[in-house]
């Protein structure tokens, strides 16, 4: 019974960050952690298919919680050369 609702709450957590992914790329890192979560229950179940497209969204989502996050930091980043330029003068 206890690996019946891990499994529901991995999946059922993976539905919400999915569905709140464009708020924050913590969303994203969130959605890579439910679905290695979901991927760790088709282990257990031994749904070995389940298990590997879980691994793989979840790889998936870590890339992109990662491009997301030097994406930000490098804007933030040329905000700052931006005003320290403006400063100057």
């Amino acid at each position: 019974m206890a690996l019946l609702i891990f499994g529901t709450l991995a999946v059922a957590s993976m539905l919400v960050m999915y569905a709140l992914e464009e708020r924050s790329h913590w969303f994203v890192l969130g959605f890579a952690a439910a679905s290695a979560a979901a991927a760790l229950y088709g282990l257990l179940i031994e749904a070995w298919p389940f298990a590997g497209i879980e691994a793989v969204w979840s790889a998936v989502a870590l890339r992109r919680w990662w491009r997301r996050t030097r994406a930000a930091n490098d804007h933030l980043l040329v905000r700052r050369r931006e005003s320290a330029v403006g400063t100057e003068l």
